[in-house]
């Protein structure tokens, strides 16, 4: 299918610029000073010019806008990774969706007794470990790469032994501490979540518990407090036999719904690895947490444990984001996620409230509420055709404040706190857009309190639609 065929955001961006100063319409603030970082996908056809399977499989490529006195400047760059070479060269491997083809592929499989390396194409999100930027991606091939350029520096290698099969692209990171806490996955005989952390100033993660499961379900993120690490087992399971098959084709061939399965919520004691409760609530599917703390029951004093997720009814979403289904429907046909609030009594008890009325993705909150008890969440607000908006969710007052406009589509907000913020919500908003009317990707900047505009900067061409990205200090 013709690369034309797909909106704006879903085509492949060949053009890579440096430090190229953007025209700001309105201003941003004089007192921004920093870079967002922003991962995602920028390429959907190998050498060939054969059309991958998934917007998943889409080649990295790290996004980099500079604040300096009211100025944005604007980089972009390819990870120039094994397993971009190798697409180039028309011969995609261990991608989410798309794999070797045809004889090539049999012939591999053959050669390696196995199944295919993982991919190293780390088109997730981002992370600084130990003063290194690091491109992260589900498996463990990570990559470094230098902030000024956005050149790749070659393979992130941890300073430890330990050994994952599948690993986080969502690091949390402890606003107290500066620790990075994750999870991962290891297959064997007995299968196990694995969660860890990576302490402030080293390249090293140090284990904190192990959680053996017979069948083991695809975890994209986790929630942590300051106390606690939630996982959340959805009916999304692994099939660990099918990747011994020539003829899978990438990770998503191995993804199965358990129609017998419920969800269970894992919460871990961060100190001591033990698991303080195992929660079984109905069947629902998620990507994203928005954020956890600990808290206390209302009626009892007893402590608990609150996480936000964005749920799903089921793993739909993960079908509908496939590229064939994105050139029919666009987002159109993409279900809605709902913002949803599990209040975890430690004694095994749950309670739910939906905090949003409407379709919610990619939320984020300020960097220093992480972990902590908070109120005000911003994401990516979906529910209406031909356009995504942003959102700011009161949790406490269950309000939001929303911004639209037509033809737009707002990719992961990112708030950056005031550095004299007296308020939670003192500061601005960055969000990465694309006009696909004009077929030009903009970057906008809002009051976070408001919601209230207060200027853009355009860049020179189209960017794909992104997943996920970080503000870094100066």
């Amino acid at each position: 299918m013709s690369d034309a065929k797909y909106m704006p955001g879903l085509r492949s961006l060949d053009d890579e610029v440096s430090d190229k100063q953007l025209p700001v319409d309105g201003e941003f603030p004089s007192w921004l000073a920093g870079r967002l970082l922003r991962n995602g996908p920028a390429k959907f056809e190998d050498g060939n010019g054969d059309r991958f399977a998934h917007w998943f499989d889409g080649l990295g490529m790290i996004r980099k806008y500079e604040f300096s006195d009211g100025a944005v400047s604007y980089t972009n760059r390819f990870l120039r990774t094994e397993s971009y070479e190798n697409a180039i060269a028309g011969r995609p491997t261990g991608q989410f969706a798309t794999g070797e083809r045809g004889v090539s592929k049999l012939l591999g499989w053959l050669r390696r007794l196995g199944p295919p390396e993982p991919t190293d194409n780390a088109n997730v999100h981002v992370a600084k470990l130990d003063g290194e930027y690091v491109a992260l991606t589900e498996v463990p091939r990570w990559a470094s790469f230098c902030a000024e350029t956005l050149g790749t520096r070659g393979e992130f290698v941890f300073e430890d032994l330990l050994k994952y099969d599948i690993i986080s692209a969502h690091l949390v990171e402890d606003p107290q501490t500066g620790d990075h806490i994750g999870h991962a996955v290891s297959f064997g005989r007995t299968h196990e979540y694995r969660l860890f952390r990576i302490p402030q100033g080293t390249q090293r993660r140090e284990e904190i518990a192990a959680i053996p499961t017979d069948n083991p379900a695809y975890v994209h993120s986790v929630g942590v407090s300051q106390d606690h690490i939630v996982l959340v087992e959805t009916p999304l399971r692994i099939n660990i036999l099918r990747a011994l098959s020539p003829f899978t084709e990438g990770f998503f061939d191995l993804l199965t719904w358990d129609t017998d399965c419920d969800t269970t919520i894992y919460v871990v004691s961060r100190e001591t690895g033990t698991t303080v409760t195992e929660t079984t609530v109905p069947p629902f599917f998620t990507f994203h947490t928005v954020n956890a703390f600990d808290a206390t029951d209302t009626d009892t004093d007893d402590p608990a444990v609150v996480i936000d997720l964005v749920t799903f009814e089921d793993d739909q979403i993960v079908e509908a984001l496939g590229l064939d289904l994105l050139a029919e429907d666009g987002f159109a046909g993409v279900p809605p996620g709902r913002l949803v609030r599990y209040h975890l009594s430690l004694d095994g008890g749950v309670q739910t409230r939906q905090l949003y009325d409407g379709g919610i993705e990619l939320p984020t909150v300020p960097k220093n509420k992480k972990t902590h008890s908070y109120r005000y969440a911003y994401g990516q607000s979906t529910d209406r055709e031909g356009a995504n908006g942003l959102v700011k969710v009161d949790t406490e007052r269950g309000t939001a404040r929303e911004f639209w406009e037509r033809d737009l589509y707002v990719e992961e907000p990112w708030m950056v706190p005031h550095p004299d913020a007296e308020t939670e919500d003192e500061g601005v908003v960055l969000a990465p857009a694309l006009d696909v009317a004009a077929e030009q990707s903009i970057l906008l900047c809002f009051d976070a309190k408001t919601l209230s505009e207060r200027g853009r900067a355009r860049v020179p061409h189209a960017i794909p639609f992104a997943f996920h990205g970080r503000f870094f200090r100066n």
